[in-house]
């Protein structure tokens, strides 16, 4: 299944996805709305680039909502620590 999101369209996934590792990953984050919107998108990105690496996507395919949730949450957990070690 190829998901091709628009311009809109990633901003919505992304305010989703980022939403959602936010709500699962207990504790207090700093940035509003827009960095919720970036982590999820940049989250959606990063499932993409790593599932192409692994083999589940294809050339141009997206990677689904889960995927991007779980990439944002990996991207929320690097930040907190980053963050911490500062």
């Amino acid at each position: 299944m190829v998901e091709s999101y628009g311009f809109f369209g990633w901003i919505i996934v992304g305010l989703l996805a980022g939403g959602l590792a936010k709500l699962l990953m207990p504790g207090k984050d700093p940035g509003g709305c827009v960095i919720t919107i970036l982590l999820g998108i940049a989250g959606a990105f990063l499932a993409g680039y790593v599932g192409h690496l692994i083999g589940w996507y294809e050339t141009g395919e997206a990677a689904g909502f889960l995927a991007a949730v779980v990439g944002s949450f990996v991207i929320l957990l690097a930040y907190r620590l980053f963050i911490r070690n500062r």
